[in-house]
């Protein structure tokens, strides 16, 4: 018989935890009877971007909808190229290929998985209008370095991930043009469905962004001064938001703490794991180490009642959409690569016991007893 099984996420354990908050946040919305662009979202948009220590937060949609706009804002469209990475969820690319833009695949560094500067260097070009920085799993990139490496060129964060997260003294966001957040449900802040964020200091930016994510609008209700589309997050999600804001710093040390476990659990075995520079604090959106037998990990695992996730398994170049669509490859992806076929998630989220993460370290060391005389280090 195995013992209680553990899912990737546990929604129902963090609902559970917070039930009388969210069903607040919903009455407050339904005896309003203000669905769209009411006090919930204000109000939400000023304590995000106090969060963020950022002056201006704009709530839209979805984390989609937030990278789409931004670079909508910034006159990212048809002629431009946008230099970004092909390891992260395709969203990222989808957002660029919609302006008209054109990405430009860099490979990752091979330790901290996030954008290589070198690659990034070697990628711009003079149809370079931005570089999209992903922070994957939580892992805040080298903005220092990414920005010398493409002097003048605006940044935008793709913070899907990296709720909490901190690099160079300040929170991810302060050192670029904008951040884009997701608050798909199972992120570290989760919404009750779609919804995102972009973050910045910039007030012409989020004005237009504000603008834009309402059809355009920007004065009386039937005046649209752009061509804009319906990006409005909800009542509901704003409130649900709030209600879980003030928990984040809270869920990310329980994140944190979780991951030194695996770590320090794991590293007898030698399977590699995202290194965090010194500079950064990792939001631990996600746990995630390289297995070379990823498939048999993961069914020895299931057997044992261990849920676990690939994030991502097809990289966004090799994805069938993109043999019809634009792009360059400057370099070689031989890292993105490597890594997609071997990157393995393991559950992680604050109701996690660390008995738990204990054992599932262990379980996975024990599972991979056969493969481990093989095992490769990540570079």
């Amino acid at each position: 018989m195995t013992e209680t099984r553990i899912p990737l996420v546990d929604l129902k354990a963090q609902y559970a935890t917070l039930s009388d908050d969210v069903q607040a946040a919903f009455a407050r919305v339904e005896e309003r009877q203000y669905f769209i662009g009411g006090p919930e979202t204000k109000a939400f948009e000023e304590e995000y971007a106090r969060a963020c220590e950022a002056s201006r937060c704009v709530a839209v949609s979805s984390g989609t909808s937030a990278l789409a706009l931004t670079l909508e804002a910034l006159g990212v469209g048809a002629g431009d190229e946008v230099i970004t990475v092909s390891h992260t969820f395709f969203a990222t690319v989808g957002a660029i290929l919609r302006s008209g833009a054109t990405p430009v695949f860099v490979d990752v560094d091979p330790d901290t998985w996030t954008m290589s500067p070198q690659a990034v260097a070697q990628a711009v070009g003079p149809k370079t209008r931005a570089i999209l920085a992903v922070h994957l799993y939580g892992n805040p990139v080298d903005m220092a370095a990414i920005a010398s490496a493409a002097p003048g060129v605006p940044i935008i964060e793709d913070a899907a991930q990296a709720h909490g997260a901190r690099y160079d003294g300040g929170p991810v966001g302060h050192a670029a043009v904008a951040a884009c957040y997701s608050f798909y449900p199972g992120k570290t802040l989760g919404a009750h469905g779609d919804a995102g964020a972009v973050t910045t200091n910039d007030e012409g930016l989020a004005q237009r962004i504000r603008e834009l994510r309402d059809h355009g609008r920007a004065g009386g209700k039937y005046e649209h001064i752009h061509l804009g589309t319906n990006a409005r997050v909800s009542e509901i999600q704003a409130a649900v938001l709030r209600a879980k804001l003030p928990h984040l710093p809270e869920w990310v040390r329980r994140r944190q703490a979780l991951s030194a476990i695996y770590e320090e659990a794991l590293a007898p075995a030698g399977f590699p794991v995202q290194r965090v520079a010194d500079s950064a604090e990792h939001g631990r959106h996600l746990f995630v180490v390289l297995h070379d037998d990823r498939d048999a990990a993961r069914a020895a695992l299931s057997e044992s009642g261990i849920a676990t996730g690939v994030h991502y398994p097809i990289p966004c170049h090799r994805q069938p959409v993109m043999d019809e669509q634009p792009s360059r490859t400057p370099g070689t992806l031989d890292v993105t690569d490597d890594l997609a076929s071997r990157c393995l998630s393991l559950p992680l989220y604050p109701e996690l016991d660390d008995a738990d993460a204990a054992r599932i370290a262990r379980l996975l060391i024990e599972a991979s007893q056969p493969a481990r005389a093989g095992a490769r280090a990540s570079g």
